[in-house]
């Protein structure tokens, strides 16, 4: 009689849960760190302004330069916060969904797809308005996802967290060669995309900020539904349908939310790396990786991430700025590595 030997699975060092007062205790740090990052947002620039100043140009005061240079920047730092919280957030759902510790917009391809989009939106239909690029972004997005999955679910296995990412590179690098395919005979539509290609949120104004909002909300509400769904998934299919879990429809939905929030945040500050990749390994160093703790987490320290890294790109280049997209890239790569290393994650 012949037996099969099936395949051990390696050990994984899975961070420890947290006792519930020290999750606590992170999140309202966390909470804490957002508001200070804010303060900051408002109050350092090109031109610093004094805290009195800051209090009257937040209440509406129209008087003086340094009151107008604060509303100028409470939009941006706005959409900053916002556009932090999503890429945090929807970096842990594609985490959670694929069980891949290498899983987030930039490395699944979401990132590329929404950009593609909105190149061929504006290079072949004559895009102008933010909410238009909001829309062709989620619909990159979504395709893209979608394309990944279906070649990472290719072959023996199914959808594997290795064939997935592998996938994802693929298709990044594809979407890359497209956009400086659609991009280079185009001058004019080049120098219109490249500012939007670095990442930033430089430019935000409230009308801006109100158009994204709805999509960030809506892609947040699914991300947070599915967070004890995505609890049991990381337990493995069978063992999840085996509890009882829907693991069809919660991947579908945590996804759905996923693609949602890069997409929206995308169209809304560009393509912005690593924010995604390494917010959700530092959140469940600091309060474990039940998601019903880690995705809010993620979101509160993914909007002080990258407000933090704006802050910065507006001080070290006076009176010039460095966008954020170029910030989070030096100070994420290094950071992801540390983690990686401290806590030897293989697999979710």
């Amino acid at each position: 009689m012949l037996h099969v030997a099936h395949p051990v699975r390696p050990a994984v060092a899975r961070p420890a849960r947290r006792p519930l007062p020290v999750r606590v205790g992170w999140i309202v740090a966390a909470v804490v760190a957002v508001v200070l990052v804010a303060a900051a947002s408002v109050a350092f620039g090109v031109r610093a302004v004094a805290w009195p100043d800051v209090v009257a140009g937040v209440l509406g005061d129209p008087g003086g330069i340094a009151a107008a240079a604060v509303q100028k920047r409470v939009p941006r730092t706005a959409l900053a916060l916002l556009v932090g919280a999503a890429l945090g957030l929807s970096g842990a759902v594609m985490q959670g969904v694929t069980r891949n510790p290498l899983a987030d917009p930039g490395i699944l391809g979401v990132s590329s797809g929404a950009s593609l989009a909105v190149v061929v939106g504006i290079a072949f239909f004559g895009l102008t308005s933010p909410a238009a690029y909001i829309w062709v972004a989620i619909a990159g997005a979504a395709v893209a996802a979608a394309f990944v999955y279906a070649v990472g679910s290719a072959g023996r296995g199914g959808a594997t967290p290795l064939k997935l990412a592998l996938a994802g590179a693929a298709s990044s690098a594809a979407f890359s060669a497209l956009i400086s395919a659609v991009l280079l005979p185009r001058v004019d539509v080049m120098d219109q995309f490249r500012f939007w290609q670095v990442g930033g949120v430089g430019g935000a104004d409230a009308a801006r900020t109100a158009q994204v909002l709805p999509f960030l909300a809506v892609g947040a509400l699914l991300a947070l539904v599915s967070a004890r769904g995505l609890d049991t998934v990381a337990l493995g299919d069978d063992v999840a349908a085996g509890l009882g879990a829907r693991v069809g429809r919660t991947r579908l939905l945590a996804a759905a939310g996923g693609v949602l929030l890069a997409g929206a945040a995308t169209a809304a500050a560009g393509p912005i790396g690593f924010v995604g990749l390494a917010v959700p390994h530092l959140c469940r160093l600091l309060v474990g990786p039940r998601h019903r703790w880690l995705l809010p987490a993620s979101a509160l320290v993914g909007a002080v991430l990258l407000t933090a890294a704006d802050v910065l790109g507006r001080l070290v280049a006076r009176p010039a700025e460095v966008d954020v997209g170029i910030v989070t890239a030096l100070l994420g790569a290094p950071v992801f590595i540390w983690i990686v290393r401290r806590s030897r994650v293989r697999a979710l």
